[in-house]
């Protein structure tokens, strides 16, 4: 059931918001040199590498194997770029890995190869499930969170997972993107 609400919701979300697909590409185009699009390696459920794609919002000569932004004053993002990540407009196009199977809309993210390779083995239970574009983390703090907190949202996201649980942190999501708090 999981599955058809998820591949559902992102074959909707990519039919709704393709005018706005369309406006960022071209809009990252006019901000900065390089691809609109951000594609890099992930790991996914069961450890399965795959390919997520972004929207770009950082320079285009940034380094594959480089950690995120940690504050919105990194000079890595573009001008666009900080709008992108404020609003979550840079996730959208998560929305075709869905559909694609390697995500959900909901579970926890889905981290670079060289940082799960460091999990311990509590860190290692957040691939025992598909990644989400959102989830626990993301509506009690996102970026503002420690891992270990993070880690601690998606360990009881994995143990009490249930279609109402999906359906209270899509919504909260929405709140949470409104607001901007602790996107960068």
């Amino acid at each position: 059931m999981k599955r058809i609400i998820d591949f559902i919701g992102a074959l909707l979300a990519l039919i709704i918001f393709s005018p706005v697909f369309i406006l960022l590409f071209i809009l990252i185009h006019i901000d900065s040199p390089g691809p609109a699009f951000f594609s890099h390696k992930r790991i996914g459920k069961n450890g399965k590498i795959f390919t997520i794609y972004k929207f770009r919002t950082m320079k285009s000569d940034v380094k594959d194997q480089e950690l995120a932004p940690a504050s919105s004053s990194d000079s890595r993002v573009t001008k666009l770029g900080r709008f992108l990540r404020r609003t979550s407009l840079d996730e959208m196009p998560q929305f075709w890995n869905v559909l694609k199977g390697d995500m959900s809309l909901v579970g926890p993210r889905p981290e670079m190869e060289f940082i799960v390779k460091n999990y311990t083995s509590i860190e290692k239970c957040r691939l025992l499930i598909k990644p989400g574009i959102t989830g626990l983390w993301q509506i009690r703090g996102r970026k503002d969170l420690p891992l270990h907190a993070n880690v601690e949202y998606d360990l009881y996201y994995i143990l009490n997972e249930s279609l109402t649980l999906d359906l209270r942190i899509l919504l909260n999501t929405i709140t949470v993107v409104i607001s901007g708090k602790g996107a960068y």
